[in-house]
Formats: structure tokens, C-alpha cells, sequence
């Protein structure tokens, strides 16, 4: 299995090769994941709510990001290893952003950071980028602005918010990203988008004319269902295999069928 890297993401836009992309957070996912030859890997931090039970991203802090980076790392078989900045590792000032970024590239084995924004970021990345760190952004629904936007709404619907994403998304390609998710937009918006930029577009509830598209994995087999964007499509209904095999543990153990004579030792 080749290794995915930032230039063969690139070449994927170049020759029209759609892009596939999965959010995980540990070991065991990362390795089933990888092994069917998923070309990137997001350790989203989005972790906050699939994995610490947190209403949203906000609380996740920098030394989470690295603890669940290194266990995709271990995991992964080939593809490109992404790691979210999580809130505040990266507004507040450059030098912060650009230490933030490469603790996650020492100490976590990401191979590149996410970071949500646009123009107002834009110094940022430009400097995550000179300290040779490949950089991905975000546009549309950015969750960390989940209280400036007023919870998780559709993002790009006013002219005036189309003129400013179209704005942003040319901001960050100029700065150095490689790629940029857009979650949450109509689709004609990201097809202007992905028109308009060299660098590819991740799509996350952004339609069907992304270079590429990305969804978290416990939401596409149906592992986390406290909710269910409209965006998600279900592959799979792991929650209910999970609970009917726990059930049955717990009916076997109390009636004395478990553990049976092949399940002990002589």
C-alpha cells in the first residue's frame, strides 16, 4: 500500500480523482480504516463530542489532540495524517500558532494540522507553513465559532457571507494551505469554490461537487447517535450490534451459559 502524501493529494485534483477522507481518534479505527486504503486520516476535534462526551469542541485542549494522534498514528497503515488545532492553540498570537502546530507534528506524528478560518487567520497559517508544517484549512460551518454563529446552522447562505467565504477560501490557498474542508455550505457555493482554487476541497455537508469528501467515521457506521447531521449517510448500525451482543453477555453470565467448557483453562 502506497503512502499517502500532501502531493498525492494534489495530484488527485490535478487528474480529477476524488478524495477520501475519514475522522478517527484511536488505534483500533485507524487500522481498519487505513487498511482499505483511505487516503487521509482527520483526527478531528470533534473527539469532544464523539469521544469525551463534551456538548462541542470548545473544551478540547492541545495535549488531547496529541493523546489521540498518537494512537491513530500507530494504527495507520498509509494514509496522510491530519490533526485538528483545537480552540485557542492558534488565535491569540503567531508564535503560539506556529508552537501549538509543530507540538502536534513532535509529539502527536501528525504529518499535517487543520485549522479553522479565513483572512483573520490567514498570518497564522502563513507562518505554520514556513515552519514546514503542510496546512488544511476549514471554511463554513467552523464549530469552534459554534457561539458567534449561534449553534450548528448552514453556513454561505447570504450574498454577503458567499462573497466572504469565496474571499476566505482564495486567503488561506494563498497562504500556503494545501486543501480546505468546507463543512455545512449549499452545494453551488462549494462548486464555486472548488472552481476557483488549485488546492483541492473537502467536503463535509457541501454537496456533491467537492474534489473529495470526509465524514466521521462513529457517525457513518452509526457507533454515535445522540444525533445524526443530514449530511451523514449510515453505512452501518455498529450501536445496535453492540447493544444486542452486550445484551446477550449479560443474559449468559446471569442464566450461567458463559463462560462455557471451551472458554476455561484445565
Amino acid at each position: 500500500m502506497n503512502k499517502k502524501t500532501v502531493t498525492t493529494i494534489l495530484d488527485k485534483k490535478c487528474k480529477s480523482e476524488k478524495i477520501t477522507m475519514l475522522t478517527c481518534y484511536d488505534y483500533v479505527m485507524a487500522k481498519l480504516i487505513s487498511y482499505q486504503d483511505i487516503d487521509m486520516l482527520l483526527v478531528g476535534d470533534s473527539l469532544g463530542n464523539v469521544k469525551l462526551g463534551y456538548e462541542n469542541t470548545l473544551p478540547v485542549t492541545i495535549d488531547d489532540m496529541i493523546y489521540h494522534t498518537k494512537s491513530v498514528k500507530r494504527g495507520n497503515a498509509g494514509a496522510l495524517l491530519v490533526t485538528d488545532m483545537p480552540f485557542m492553540s492558534y488565535e491569540s498570537n503567531i508564535e503560539e500558532a506556529v508552537k501549538n502546530a509543530g507540538r502536534i507534528i513532535k509529539e502527536g506524528g501528525a504529518e499535517a494540522v487543520k485549522i479553522e478560518g479565513g483572512v483573520e487567520i490567514e498570518e497564522q497559517v502563513k507562518a505554520i507553513v514556513n515552519a514546514k508544517i503542510p496546512v488544511v484549512g476549514h471554511l463554513g460551518l467552523t464549530p469552534q465559532a459554534i457561539n458567534k454563529f449561534g449553534g450548528f446552522k448552514v453556513q454561505g447562505r447570504t450574498q454577503e457571507a458567499h462573497d466572504k467565504l469565496i474571499s476566505d477560501a482564495k486567503a488561506i490557498e494563498n497562504a500556503g494551505a494545501f486543501a480546505i474542508t468546507l463543512e455545512a455550505i449549499p452545494e453551488h457555493l462549494a462548486k464555486e469554490v472548488t472552481e476557483v482554487l488549485n488546492i483541492p476541497t473537502i467536503g463535509i455537508g457541501a454537496g456533491r461537487y467537492c474534489d473529495g469528501q470526509v465524514l466521521v467515521v462513529d457517525d457513518m457506521i452509526g457507533m454515535f447517535d445522540d444525533f445524526t447531521p443530514k449530511f451523514v449517510k449510515k453505512y452501518a448500525n455498529v450501536s445496535q450490534i453492540i447493544k444486542t451482543a452486550v445484551k446477550e453477555y449479560i443474559e449468559e453470565v446471569r442464566e450461567g451459559k458463559f463462560p462455557k467448557e471451551e472458554n476455561t483453562y484445565k
